[in-house]
């Protein structure tokens, strides 16, 4: 989500109290005598009578305080005047008086006030704890640290984190003299996005074995189950009712039985079809996950079709008996439709597949149309594709705020968010 926030810059307005009352800087004083407004020069670094250690001597000591003069800045006056003069515009602390300004002199100047914070808007959160409270200040700290960017609006990467706090910071020439804000006048220019990210598909050992399992008699929903674990075999047991959870044999692995047909399904033709079908489902098909993919083997009279999202050919596909596995879910395949889903969007990944029993099933027609259809989802998988619908999605904004920008830019930076410890 992206929601406007304001927040307070006290290190900045401090720091220019501090300045202003040194007397250090040529040019850099009161306004008033209450010390509610200052003049800072405002000379253009193109002009013939620029004196770099004077005109630029502020805007150079700010560039100091912020670290800034080792990133290909040290002598850039124009980057340095940029720098304070976003710092400036974006604070809620700060307000330019156009009205006093004097830009058509020698010695030009311009006119800042400091606003009280009785008129600033800012809401100051609730303390949780001192924990939380310590990160807040921290991250509040980074947040104005990156206020200005480079001229070739690098984006800057500190590590790649389970949640984003990014700030949209346009850099200008130096005329005009404003920064723009989207939210609105004297408000700060900063969105943040939480974004929760699963960089890896790679899990941990036995966290993607596990299936979702749907059976469907005539297009009705008979029986739903989840199963945890590398391996499931789905059959029919005749006259057995639907146990609670699936069954689950000494030394085996978890049997999921076909119920008999309820009494909600239409009496006639096909549903007789389906209880002489039922039978020959004993011993059923078994499922197995593993790193490549799902492998899938018939045990049954029954015949078994099967679709999709990875066979390479449009024909039937049946599943033989007492033959090789196969293989009904490729994983690699899978990632690299992730990772092509999570970089362009477009149509997510498949994550499951369907069985037919007893009948011929091909890609075009209606499974629902079917007597016995069993329909396989990978839990594991779809949780992959949400969070890769989730980072899409958030780099859409992005880019809907980058073309918001003058300059169709903006600069990411990334913080590290530690984890809660419990």
């Amino acid at each position: 989500m992206a929601a406007g926030r304001m927040r307070s810059t006290r290190r900045l307005r401090s720091w220019i109290v501090e300045q202003v009352s040194s007397g250090k800087y040529p040019g850099l004083v009161w306004d008033d005598e209450a010390k509610t407004m200052f003049r800072i020069p405002w000379k253009h670094a193109g002009k013939q009578d620029f004196r770099k250690d004077e005109d630029a001597a502020i805007f150079k000591a700010w560039a100091e305080f912020k670290g800034k003069l080792t990133d290909g800045g040290q002598d850039n006056p124009a980057a340095w005047k940029t720098r304070l003069r976003c710092a400036l515009n974006k604070s809620p602390e700060f307000k330019e008086v156009m009205d006093r300004a004097q830009l058509d002199i020698s010695e030009p100047y311009k006119v800042y006030r400091l606003v009280p914070i009785s008129e600033q808007g800012v809401v100051v959160p609730e303390k949780k704890s001192r924990g939380k409270a310590s990160r807040r200040s921290k991250r509040r700290r980074s947040d104005s640290d990156s206020d200005a960017a480079s001229d070739d609006k690098q984006i800057k990467r500190e590590e790649a984190t389970s949640q984003l706090y990014v700030e949209e910071s346009p850099v200008q020439t130096e005329e005009p003299t404003q920064c723009p804000t989207f939210i609105q006048m004297d408000s700060v220019d900063e969105i943040r996005l939480d974004v929760r990210i699963e960089e890896s598909v790679t899990a941990p050992v036995g966290a993607q074995d596990s299936f979702s399992v749907a059976v469907y008699y005539l297009g009705q929903q008979v029986l739903k189950r989840q199963i945890q674990g590398t391996d499931v075999r789905i059959m029919y047991l005749p006259s057995s009712p639907i146990p609670p959870t699936p069954l689950v044999l000494k030394a085996r692995f978890p049997r999921i039985p076909l119920p008999e047909p309820p009494s909600t399904l239409p009496a006639g033709p096909e549903l007789q079809a389906l209880f002489t079908l039922l039978p020959f489902m004993e011993k059923g098909v078994v499922l197995t996950s593993t790193p490549q993919g799902v492998y899938g083997k018939r045990f049954c009279q029954g015949r078994v079709f099967w679709t999709g999202p990875h066979t390479t050919m449009p024909d039937l596909h049946k599943m033989e008996r007492n033959t090789e596995p196969v293989l009904l879910f490729n994983k690699e395949i899978f990632k690299q439709q992730l990772d092509y889903f999570r970089t362009n969007g477009g149509e997510p990944p498949q994550c499951g597949f369907t069985l037919c029993f007893g009948e011929e099933l091909s890609d075009s027609e209606d499974p629902f149309q079917k007597l016995i259809i069993v329909q396989i989802t990978l839990p594991w998988e779809e949780q992959q594709v949400q969070n890769a619908q989730s980072i899409f999605e958030s780099i859409t904004i992005l880019q809907s705020l980058a073309s918001q920008s003058p300059l169709g830019e903006i600069t990411l930076n990334l913080v590290t968010v530690p984890s809660p410890t419990n």
